[in-house]
Parts: structure tokens; C-alpha cells; sequence
């Protein structure tokens, strides 16, 4: 008997670190019923196959959504999305980090839809205590209605990247040495996502309306992974454990071959850019801006 509980100890104590490792640096390729609860649309949001998938419906009663159990204070998150395809002009599938109250932070993927055979818009936005006002807007090099895509967020002390497909397509420094807000004080920035009418302003600047008929719209999403996330629990962070080295991703930056990509995407997709917009700014550019 001592022999067996001896051996036994080793696969028992491996058992037990990998639930633990698990736990305190969020989920790995997660199970919508474990890491997400519906908030808005009831029947609309559906989650299926098992936890697998989980799909966002709009018609002209509701949308719907859904937000994250855990909150987090910095991560590199990833999801899979197939947009709403066909005529889609009028709707809009956001997906985002947020904190709460008046001063809060908020890291936006937004993907504006249009007529049938026109390119969606991706939206990207950064508020850090309220302030916003820092869009960037891209088109997409694929169709994104056809199959699954990774959007993925990369938020650190140091900056904030957005990638589709691993690719690099933004970057949002912390430039808070030049008074410039950064979102690093609030950990309590849940995940949302949320598929919702607003063709008043989506597609066109509102000039084309959501055709009904064409509804219910739907999106679709999967292989949700916050397996490298520090998640906010009982008032601290999962990485500030003593047992754990800090992870790498904490001080990631983009190396060349991905500031190669980022640059590509850049020159041949992004169709807006706040900080060159000099109607929108005639007193002078944000701060971040004038930033090599």
C-alpha cells in the first residue's frame, strides 16, 4: 500500500499544478459555458456544440451579447469570428475589453457591415479614463463572412497590439511620459461582445439603412483562448504570484518581421487614421501623434 501511494503521488501532484497553472493565468481553449454568461437578447445568444460555439443574433426587436466571468489586467486574448455575411450594411459586431464607471478603459475590435459584395470595415478604438477619440479603420484582405478568423488583443504595461490571423495591424504605445492615458490602473476590464443595429451611423456615415428582411443577422464565434491573461481575483493579479515567473507576452514587443507586417497593412488596408486627420484636429494633433 505505501509503495502504491508513493507512486502515485507524482502524477496526482502533476494533476493538481496543471489545474493550478490553469487557474491563475485564465483559460486555455475555452468552453463559452465556462467562461462567458449571456447579458442582452436571451434567445438570440446561443451557445452550442457543447460550449464550442456561441452565436450572436440581431433582428429587428433585439441584439444580443455576451461578456467574460474573469476580469484581467493586461493579456493576450484571442477569438475566432465569422461575421455576419450578405447584406449586413447597418449592423455592427463589436468586440472589446472594458472596465466600468465614468473613467473607464476599453480596447475595441468593431466590424461595421455593408451591402453585399462591399468590404466590411474594421474599427479599432483605445479609451483609457473616458478619453477616446483614437480610431484607426481597416479593410479587411479576406472575406471575413466566409470562415472563422483570429482577432486577438495583446495589452502589456508597454503598449497594446491588434492582430488578425497573427498579423500585426496596430499599435498603441503607453506614452503616458507625454501625458498621454494608457489603460493600466483598472483591473477590472471584462471581455464583451455584442452584435447590435446602429444604422445610423455604420455603413456610409448612416446613409444606408439595415434591411430588415434580410434578418435574423448572425455571428459567430469560437476557440475563445485567455490562456495567457492575468486574471483579477479577490483583489489580485494571477501573474503577481511569487510561484510564477512573469510571462513572457508581459513584455512582448513586435520584432521586425511583424513591424514588416504591421507596416504592409498599414500602407495597403487602413482607410482611416485619426492622426492624420487635420479637419478633425485644427488646433494640432493628439500628443501620440507627432510620435515616430
Amino acid at each position: 500500500m505505501t509503495s502504491f501511494l508513493a507512486s502515485s503521488r507524482v502524477p496526482m501532484l502533476l494533476v493538481l499544478v496543471l489545474f493550478t497553472l490553469t487557474s491563475l493565468t485564465g483559460s486555455s481553449l475555452g468552453n463559452f459555458y465556462q467562461d462567458f454568461d449571456i447579458i442582452w437578447g436571451d434567445w438570440r445568444a446561443m451557445i452550442l456544440n457543447d460550449g464550442e460555439l456561441l452565436n450572436l443574433n440581431l433582428d429587428q426587436a433585439s441584439g444580443s451579447g455576451f461578456q467574460s466571468k474573469n476580469e484581467y489586467l493586461f493579456g493576450k486574448i484571442d477569438m475566432r469570428l465569422k461575421l455576419v455575411p450578405g447584406n449586413s450594411a447597418g449592423t455592427v459586431t463589436a468586440y472589446y475589453l472594458q472596465s466600468k464607471g465614468s473613467a473607464w478603459d476599453e480596447i475595441d475590435f468593431e466590424f461595421l457591415g455593408n451591402l453585399s459584395g462591399d468590404p466590411y470595415i474594421l474599427h479599432t478604438n483605445v479609451y483609457s479614463q473616458g478619453k477616446g477619440e483614437k480610431e484607426q479603420q481597416f479593410y479587411l484582405w479576406f472575406d471575413p463572412t466566409a470562415d472563422f478568423h483570429t482577432y486577438s488583443i495583446l495589452w502589456n504595461p508597454q503598449r497594446i497590439i491588434f492582430y488578425v490571423d497573427g498579423s500585426p495591424i496596430r499599435e498603441f504605445k503607453n506614452m503616458e511620459s507625454i501625458g498621454v492615458p494608457f489603460p493600466r490602473y483598472q483591473p477590472i476590464l471584462r471581455i464583451y461582445s455584442t452584435l447590435w443595429n446602429a444604422d445610423d451611423w455604420a455603413t456610409r456615415g448612416g446613409l444606408v439603412k439595415t434591411d430588415w428582411s434580410q434578418a435574423p443577422f448572425t455571428a459567430s464565434y469560437t476557440s475563445f483562448n485567455a490562456s495567457n491573461a492575468c486574471v483579477w481575483i479577490n483583489g489580485a493579479s494571477s501573474c503577481d504570484s511569487n510561484n510564477f515567473s512573469p510571462p513572457a507576452w508581459l513584455s512582448e514587443d513586435l520584432d521586425s518581421t511583424n513591424l514588416d507586417k504591421l507596416q504592409w497593412v498599414q500602407t495597403n488596408n487602413m482607410i482611416y487614421n485619426y492622426c492624420t486627420d487635420a479637419k478633425r484636429f485644427p488646433q494640432g494633433f493628439p500628443p501620440e501623434c507627432n510620435m515616430s
